[in-house]
């Protein structure tokens, strides 16, 4: 099983672009693989918090309630700010974005972040204004 999960994502990983114009070109590469993306799925997604082994962690854990500020990791090193909005690079290097997703879904969540996940958080952040 671990394999094919390997094989499936490295397949959505090379069927990405190289390089994205946009955050909505990110967002629309999920919307295919998931139907469909809802922002308000995704904002519940970023606050959702979840307990494991004792500790409660969620997205804002580390990038603050609004995506438009400096974050911290737990090493006390800033995160550039999750919106486009205010900060233009986010979402437009594919390869970048599945880095992320993989390593902080397995942090948060204990598993990787399905399409539907990706696609309803990338809404979300895009419309953050």
């Amino acid at each position: 099983m671990k394999t094919l999960t390997i094989i499936l994502t490295l397949g959505a990983v090379l069927a990405l672009p190289a390089r994205a114009d946009s955050p909505q070109q990110i967002l629309a590469l999920y919307q295919q693989q998931a139907g469909s993306a809802s922002a308000a799925r995704g904002e519940a997604f970023f606050h959702a918090k979840i307990t494991r082994d004792g500790q409660t962690e969620s997205c804002a854990s580390c990038h603050t309630d609004n995506p438009k500020a400096i974050g911290k990791t737990r090493a006390n090193k800033a995160i550039e700010p999750l919106a486009p909005v205010a900060n233009r690079d986010r979402f437009t290097d594919p390869a970048k974005v599945e880095k992320w997703f993989r390593r902080n879904c397995k942090d948060v969540l204990a598993r990787e972040c399905s399409a539907q996940e990706k696609a309803d958080f990338v809404a979300y952040l895009i419309s953050v204004k």
